[in-house]
This record gives C-alpha cells, structure tokens and sequence, in this order.
C-alpha cells in the first residue's frame, strides 16, 4: 500500500490573519464602507467600551451616565445609523445583514453587552422594516438616525418587547400576555387602542422613546393578534421598570417594564383594515415576529465567533509568558521562548478553540450574505405577490409552491444537460432564485444561531481553562472569563437552542434544501480532490452519513412500530437538527478557504506569507471537519440503531452466536475467550450479536467515515506547532 508523500513544506503562519485576510474570506475585500465602518466600530470598542469595561463598568446593573456615553459613541462612529437605508439617513447601500454582523464582531470582541447596546435598536427597528407601512417606515427610520448637524430633533431610540413563546418552539405561539382594546372608536376617526403588557428581560428599557409590543386582542372588535408601537409620551403608563440583576451583558440596560397606554390604531405595524365592524390586522404577532427572527438570530451568532478568535491572542501570550521570570527560565531556553507550549496538550487544545472561531464565523457570515443577497429578491417576490393579489398566508404558500417545483427543476442536472433554454430561463426567474436562497437561509440562520452559540459557549469555557486560574479573574488579559459568562446569556438570545432545532428540523427536511444539500456533497468531494489537506473528503462522507440517516429515519418506526421522525420525537429531531450544524460550520469554514485560496495573490499585503497562512488555515479546516464528523457520526449512529431493540436470548436469535465448541478453538488462538461465557457457553452479554444486514449500507458509509479520518491529527500537529512560532503584538492594543 502507497501513502502520499509527508508533507515537506516549512512555510506556516507568521502573524495571525489581519484584516486583509478577513476581508476576503468574509466576502467584503470590495467593500470601502464596510471596511471603514469595522475600523470605526473597533475604535469605539477598543477604546470607550474597553475602557468602561477595565474602570468597572460591569459590576452595575444601572443604567449610569458613564454608560449612556457609549450611545454617543455609537452615533459619531456611524453605528446607529448604518442599519438605515440612505433615503432614511443612513450611508450603507444594500449588505445591512453583513453591516451588522460586523459591528456585532468588532464590539463582542471586547464585550458583549456593548454590542447589545449598539445593536438593540436595531431589533426594535426590525418590526417596522419588514413588516411596517411605508408611513411607519419612514418616520421611524428616519426618527432613529442620529441628528444632523443644523438639526433640531432628538434621536428616537428602541426596545423590543416579546417575552413570549417563540415560533418553531412547538408551543401554541397565539399564547401572548399582552392584551389590546378599543378604548375610543367614533363614526368616521381612527380607532384609540388600549394596549397593556408587562415585559421581561427587556434591552434598551433605560432609554427607550419607544417600544415594539407583541399583543393579543382582548376585545371582539379587534381580530387576532399583532404587532404595535408605544411611545413614552403617549397617555398612560410607561414604566421602565427596576434594571434586571444580570450577572452578563452589564453593559446594555434590561428591566422588567410595564406598559398602559392609548395609542391610535395606525400604530399596528402593518397596518389594519376594517371587516365587518372589526379591526382586522394585516400581519399576525407571529407572522412579524418570523419575519424579524429570521435575521436578527444571525447576529447573535457572529458574537459568540468573535469572543472565541479574540482569546486567541491572550492564550498564546499567556501560555508562552507562563514560567518567565522564574531562575531556571532564561532567554533562549525553552521554557524562556515556550513556556506552556513546550508541552503539547495546551496548543492541541488552542488550535480546537482556534478552529471553533473560525468556523463559527464563517457560518455566521455566509447566513448574513445570503440574506443580503435575497433581501432585493424577497422585495421583488412581495410586489409579485400582491400584483397576484397572493400576499401573505396560505395564498402566497399556494403560489410559492408552484415556483419550488421550478427550482427543484432548476437543480436537476439533467436539466441543464437536456434543456439548456429551460435551465437559462429558470437560472432568470427572480421567484426561482428566492425560493433558493430562502431555502438555505430558513437552515443556515438557526444553525448559525444554534452551533455558535451553544457549542461555541463550551469553547469559551476551554478557552478560559486554558488561563489557568488566570481565567476567572477580573483583570484576565482580553476579558475572557467575562465573555464566556456572556456567552451563557447569547445561547438564550432570541430564542434558546430548542427554538433553533425545533426550526430546523421542519426546515432542513424541505425538498429543495435537500436537493442543494445534495450538491453541497459533491462540491466537497471536487474540493478533496483539489486540496485533500482540508477535510473537505472526510466532510463529504460525513454528509453523505447524515443524509442518509435522516432518510432511513423519516421512513423508520422504532421497535414499538412509531414513527421515528416526527415533530413530537424531539429525541429524534433535534440531535439530528444538532449533527447537520457540525456540518454547515466546516463546510463554510473550507468554502472561506477557497475563497482566500483564489482571492489572496490579488492582494500585495495577502500574497506575502499566503502559502503559509493556507497551509495552517487549511489544517485548521481539518481539524474541524474531522471533529464535525466525528460528532455526525455518532449521532447518527445513536439513531440509526438505538431504537431497535436488542434481540433476546431464544433459540432463534442465538444461532447465530458462537457456540460452545467454536469457543474451545478460539481459547487455544486467544487464551482467555472462554472465561467470558456463562454456564451454557454463550458469551456474558445482553444477548446475541445485532446483525446488521437491513442496515449494511450505513455500517459501510460509517465504516468510510473513519477511513476518511485519515491525516486529521497530523494536520492538527501541524496547526499546534504553528501555534509556538507565529508572531504576536507586545501587548493588546485594548487596556485590561
């Protein structure tokens, strides 16, 4: 048997990737505004936040002046206003997803709550952009952009108000606390609604002007449910409510607020119409709230990548700095240059945490780009929908089932092949092309949300182990122990991890998801050939594993004869749900590499030292892949085979087990064999070995899987070495 060759190269990574290097792998290299909006947003988080943060801005859970600065912050450094279109004040064409995810990252890499406090407004917003009339739109986009200079108004800011269950979540979602009334309805005016709500946990309440509430009506002349927007000048009671006693996040303002207020029925956002003497809103609570979250969870996810790539830095000083200072650590030894990573364990462990980060990214940054993308699409399907007069509820799922068959068309490659016209066409098709990108981004923003959060909050926990005792101390270099309490609180953020799987095991079941999953398969396979040092082969396997199982499973029953895949088996659809995450995460972390592979010799500051920046990112791919594998594949297995039951001892079943005589020849080849059985000489277990033959073609995907293993640890070798020889700042360049 041949091997390939080891590998000889010496080149490896010399400074950890800047930002020319994640311009390009996040897909903004030609982008000016968003590069200059990431060095604005690093300036206010490494300086005002950084330094709030180390004076002790953390231990109140007041709303002080000190951090009402940051607001103003915000606003001069074009944070508030860069989720505003231009018409609205704003100066960020398209690319919002992106724009926020960015800020998102360059605040969380210092501390998370900043970044809520940023961001908030946005939330608040969110409501209003997406299912808003144009009146509400315009006013209260252009009311939250920071003033003008000869302006004389103030900035409207906003907080967002559910506290309530969540779509997906499999709970009854009509279930809402709040109640609106008709207070006031005379012949020929606008209806005067009372709305009553108390909210929990809510951000931005310290100084908030105005409120998106979830209500539901209380009155028979009002349908439904809905959104609305209060005011705190409007009549009645708008109470704050005391702060929350966080133990995270202190540096966003969160209370418990109540509200009674009169507002007028054009405050419902989207609009209503009147039927039959009643109010009838366009939009239900939930309809607005899907259309919010499918966005906003992103964000969130891009905070809990950032915190792990910011440890980076700090642990690799930390562990080379640990002996220094000691009698037997002098300049030029190796516990002097070294330190901790003159041992193995510690720099295996960094490259985990280390390709966890970039992962995580990746996955968080490809879901903010294909909502971009989409956003232009979806705006177009809408004006399509109404001019079929099929806006909204089941008309428009009726519609949009007809343009699925298209795309499902539109991915069979027999129809490029036989069809060249036809597959033009439906590649032009606008409708076509959003259902594509909505099928991927109904996947890839839970799982974002779902992997980054959850699996990245135990990362965190590593990283901070990695500090020693350091970790949990105040004063820990890059706030580590502070972030990886804050990561707890964003695993909870719109939704925990059963909202996301609940989500996606509805979602990544679709047709035409599957059918790109299918191509997704392929296109890791031509990769491996390509660049085999990725893992993109053991990912292609591992996918394929997954596939299979989830088809194997959806047509399963148990060994009562229930169905195994179902929305009540939540044993069944959420490790699922958890193993595809694992899988989406590497993938986008090796298509990143693809993209600096063909993007970095374009750029003079890139090119130098690309090969070895490759190299050790390409290892780093590795090592995830391996480990998403490893993860995919138990699962799977767990599923596959746990819920059969084990065959019993009868004469049936254990004919097929080694018998008494065939153990006296095994003894004399395997001394030993023979004190494993009982009485009867059948072997001391539960009972007869499982035969697998109904499950052959997975014993054989599962058996290549561990096959495609091949190379990972010497990749994660090479990454760990790399680790001791790049080179890194004196100090960080935020105070600790």
């Amino acid at each position: 048997m041949t091997t390939e060759k080891e590998n000889t190269q010496t080149e490896t990574l010399r400074t950890l990737p800047g930002d020319d290097v994640r311009q390009i792998l996040w897909r903004f290299s030609d982008r000016y505004d968003l590069q200059m909006l990431v060095q604005s947003a690093r300036a206010v988080a490494r300086g005002p936040v950084a330094r709030l943060v180390a004076a002790g801005g953390r231990e109140s859970h007041d709303w002080t002046p000190e951090k009402d600065e940051l607001l103003k912050h915000f606003d001069e450094a074009g944070i508030t206003s860069a989720f505003m279109e231009p018409a609205q004040g704003g100066y960020i064409e398209g690319a919002k997803n992106t724009a926020v995810a960015l800020i998102a990252f360059e605040l969380s890499w210092v501390d998370a709550g900043a970044a809520t406090a940023g961001l908030a407004n946005n939330l608040a917003l969110e409501p209003i952009q997406e299912r808003g009339t144009p009146e509400q739109f315009n006013h209260y986009m252009s009311a939250a952009v920071p003033p003008q200079p000869g302006e004389d108004r103030k900035i409207m800011r906003g907080s967002f108000c559910l506290t309530e269950p969540l779509p997906y979540v499999g709970v009854d979602t009509g279930v809402l606390a709040g109640r609106l009334r008709v207070a006031e309805w005379k012949d020929g005016e606008e209806p005067i609604l009372q709305a009553d709500k108390r909210g929990r946990f809510i951000t931005n309440m310290g100084y908030a002007d105005f409120v998106t509430l979830a209500v539901d009506s209380a009155d028979e002349r009002i349908k439904g449910s809905c959104m609305v927007i209060v005011e705190s000048t409007d009549p009645g009671l708008f109470d704050r409510g005391t702060p929350t006693r966080k133990l995270v996040h202190q540096l966003s303002s969160t209370s418990d607020p109540s509200f009674s207020l009169r507002i007028p029925a054009s405050r419902i956002i989207g609009g209503y119409t009147v039927k039959d003497g009643k109010i009838v809103p366009n939009y239900s609570h939930s309809e607005v709230i899907e259309a919010v979250f499918a966005r906003t969870r992103v964000t969130v996810a891009v905070m809990t990548a950032a915190k792990l790539l910011s440890a980076v830095e700090p642990i690799i000083r930390y562990q080379r700095g640990r002996f220094r200072g000691g009698e037997t650590a002098q300049p030029g030894a190796i516990r002097y240059d070294l330190g901790l990573q003159a041992k193995e364990d510690v720099t295996h462990r960094l490259a985990d945490v280390w390709a966890t980060g970039e992962a995580a990214a990746a996955l968080a940054f490809a879901a903010a780009r294909v909502f971009d993308t989409m956003a232009p699409l979806e705006a177009r399907k809408n004006q399509i929908m109404r001019e079929r007069g099929a806006l909204g509820g089941r008309a428009e799922m009726k519609a949009l089932k007809k343009i699925e068959a298209g795309a499902l068309e539109f991915l069979n490659p027999d129809t490029k092949k036989n069809n060249p016209e036809r597959h033009e066409s439906l590649k032009n098709d606008e409708l076509v092309q959003f259902m594509l990108l909505n099928s991927q981004a109904n996947v890839l923003c839970p799982a974002s949300k779902l992997w980054n959060t959850g699996h990245g909050a135990n990362m965190m926990r590593e990283a901070v182990s990695l500090m020693g005792g350091y970790g949990i101390t105040e004063d820990c270099p890059g706030f580590l122990g502070q972030k990886w309490m804050d990561s707890q609180l964003e695993a909870t953020y719109e939704g925990p991890e059963a909202v996301q799987r609940r989500q996606l095991s509805v979602t990544m079941t679709q047709p035409l998801f599957l059918a790109q999953f299918r191509q997704w398969i392929a296109e890791m396979r031509e990769i491996a050939s390509r660049r085999p040092g990725t893992g993109a082969c053991t990912l292609a396997t591992a996918m394929r594993l997954w596939l299979w199982s989830l088809e194997h499973l959806q047509t399963g029953k148990d060994a009562n004869g229930a169905p195994l895949y179902q929305g009540a088996r939540q044993g069944v659809t959420f490790p699922l749900a958890d193993a595809l995450a694992w899988l989406l995460a590497a993938r986008q972390q090796i298509l990143d590499l693809q993209e600096l592979e063909a993007k970095g010799p374009e750029n003079p500051v890139v090119a130098e030292g690309l090969e070895g920046t490759l190299q050790f990112l390409g290892d780093l791919c590795h090592v995830q892949a391996a480990r998403a594998a490893g993860e995919a594949g138990r699962i799977c297995a767990e599923l596959v085979h746990g819920y059969n039951r084990h065959p019993a001892r009868d004469d049936a079943s254990c004919a097929a087990c080694v018998d008494t005589s065939e153990f006296d020849e095994l003894e004399s080849l395997i001394p030993g064999t023979a004190a494993g059985c009982d009485s009867a000489g059948r072997p001391l277990k539960a009972g007869p070995c499982v035969k697998l033959d109904a499950l052959a073609p997975f014993a054989r995907l599962r058996l290549k899987l561990d096959g495609c293993l091949t190379g990972a640890r010497l990749a994660k070798d090479r990454a760990a070495n790399a680790l001791t020889k790049v080179m890194i700042p004196e100090a960080l360049d935020y105070p600790v």
